[in-house]
């Protein structure tokens, strides 16, 4: 019994196999919780009911598959990643028999032994290939006679080698890592080649399939796997076609996937939604949806405390909307360090007036030179209507404003405010294209969406960094692929060969200017990086960026 009072096991799944035991794996999948707040989300914005179970449906819903085969997949289960959306684009992928295989080879065996290219090419030409063998048609024709998933392994060890189902399941289960590696591995190794020299296989093609074979240690899944995912990610691809908002906010409101919050307000932003910043009186400690108006919640800002947002709402709730900076502090025990966050970041900009103000209002209202005092005091100390905001003063800002005319105060600029966004969200709310040193960038093309049109030339273009992929080279060597957001808004990948990354590498989150020859592979457009820098923001050297 563990000391937080519930029962584990003590056996490992080695030896709950010796010991003739069944392992379950039971895992917490954030995929599932998107999916669920976003049909609640749905009912709550727009009173609309959305039956997810409906599977055979969704399936063949053409806008569902129009969004599969777009690429356009952020936030949708396992299929949202640079690497899946890229995939998708260059199978054409439109429905749940292609979606199954892509969830499978794209894994890492398939894709290094580069049967993950030969697939892609046999899909697109079916009929420009030969079999390795018959057995490959007969066996493995819906995947073009390219092992996709773990039972393939076994058909082929057993119907091109000979060796008993029993010795294939073996052999699968070794190599995807769920067996101990053993002698066993080599005495089947050896048996598979007696065997393909007993049945006339020539030494190459014995050890053609076999490196095939090998190449899914450790990587592979077996079809039922791929399978129950790609009917997850059809549910996320049908809510994100018909309740884009709503599930970029479940999205968020989870905490996971592949990419950082600021790229799913970026895509809820590109769906039409208005992102606005934390606000006392509309922000929940998670992000919420109203119409299109999405309000970032008290959870993503960086130093606020949980019980201190919690406090607000709960307090909103009891007593209405706060009135004015004052009405606020009267109402909440706040901190100085978590009130300035609020007040940095905009939350209460209802009151019409700008940081600097509220910051000094703070201080007067608050009274550092004493020990504060969160107590509530037992009557107002002024009508309602005559609070902060609302052309007059109260009296503690009166005596506040006699040592610091109206005049004295400076006026923010957007700048400042973005570079606050970055400091408290990680990310601004304006374009970050809008905080560039020098945009003057005459020689870049700013629509990324057409990329393809450039294929064969040489294009400079802006991009804000998303992420990036490190790999390495049959040689050792490394290299890298990126994604970026372009100034039209639209994603757009890019190729790092090693001498080209060892000269131009990656120096962190930014606006990098790109050069580079666009290639297009399968319709697949993509950019061979050959020059790139980091372009300066304003106030670069203030804020480390």
């Amino acid at each position: 019994m563990m000391p937080k009072g519930f029962p584990i096991t003590h056996f490992d799944m080695y030896h709950a196999e010796e010991l003739g035991f069944h392992k379950f794996d039971v895992l917490s999948q954030r995929g599932l919780g998107h999916i669920k707040d976003a049909v609640d989300l749905a009912k709550q914005n727009q009173g609309r009911a959305v039956d997810v179970h409906d599977i055979e449906k969704i399936k063949q819903d053409p806008q569902v598959r129009a969004q599969l085969r777009s690429g356009n997949c952020m936030g949708c289960f396992y299929i949202e990643s640079p690497a899946m959306r890229g995939l998708l684009r260059k199978l054409r992928c439109d429905n749940y028999r292609h979606l199954v295989a892509a969830s499978s080879i794209i894994r890492p065996g398939v894709a290094q032994s580069g049967m993950m290219r030969e697939y892609i090419r046999r899909f697109r030409q079916p009929h420009s290939f030969q079999y390795l063998h018959p057995v490959f048609e007969e066996q493995l024709g819906e995947t073009f006679g390219v092992m996709v998933y773990q039972e393939d392994v076994m058909k082929i060890v057993h119907h091109f080698a000979g060796l008993g189902l029993a010795e294939s399941d073996v052999l699968r289960r070794i190599m995807s890592g769920k067996k101990y590696k053993d002698d066993t591995l080599g005495r089947l190794r050896s048996k598979y080649f007696d065997n393909c020299r007993d049945r006339g296989h020539s030494d190459e093609l014995a050890q053609e399939v076999w490196r095939q074979i090998e190449s899914f240690s450790g990587y592979s899944f077996c079809k039922a796997h791929s399978a129950s995912f790609a009917v997850e990610s059809f549910q996320s691809l049908y809510l994100k076609a018909y309740f884009p908002l709503e599930f970029m906010v479940a999205v968020i409101n989870n905490f996971g996937g592949f990419y950082q919050p600021e790229y799913y307000f970026h895509e809820a932003r590109m769906n039409g939604g208005t992102i606005h910043a934390p606000c006392v009186n509309h922000s929940q400690y998670l992000t919420t949806i109203t119409g299109r108006d999405i309000y970032i919640g008290f959870g993503l800002l960086h130093g606020m405390e949980r019980l201190a947002a919690h406090r607000i709402v709960a307090e909103r709730a009891r007593g209405g909307p706060f009135r004015s900076l004052e009405d606020f502090i009267n109402r909440l025990p706040a901190a100085p360090e978590q009130l300035e966050i609020l007040i940095r970041i905009g939350a209460f900009r209802f009151t019409g007036r700008n940081k600097y103000e509220l910051m000094w209002d703070k201080v007067a209202l608050m009274n550092p030179k004493g020990k504060w005092d969160g107590t509530l005091p037992l009557f107002e100390t002024g009508k309602p209507e005559a609070g902060i905001g609302n052309g007059n003063h109260s009296t503690a800002d009166e005596e506040a404003r006699e040592f610091f005319p109206t005049s004295h105060f400076p006026l923010p600029t957007s700048f400042e405010q973005a570079f606050d966004e970055i400091e408290l969200l990680g990310f601004p709310l304006c374009s970050p294209f809008d905080l560039l040193e020098n945009r003057h960038c005459a020689d870049c093309i700013t629509l990324s969406a057409r990329l393809g049109d450039f294929v064969g030339h040489v294009v400079r273009v802006l991009g804000y960094y998303v992420c990036k992929k490190d790999v390495r080279t049959h040689r050792g060597q490394l290299m890298a692929f990126g994604c970026w957001i372009g100034q039209d808004g639209h994603f757009f990948d890019t190729t790092h060969f090693p001498e080209f990354l060892k000269t131009f590498p990656f120096r962190g989150k930014g606006i990098y200017k790109i050069e580079g020859k666009v290639v297009e592979e399968f319709g697949f457009p993509g950019i061979e990086v050959i020059r790139m820098e980091r372009l300066a923001y304003r106030e670069d050297e203030r804020y480390g960026l």
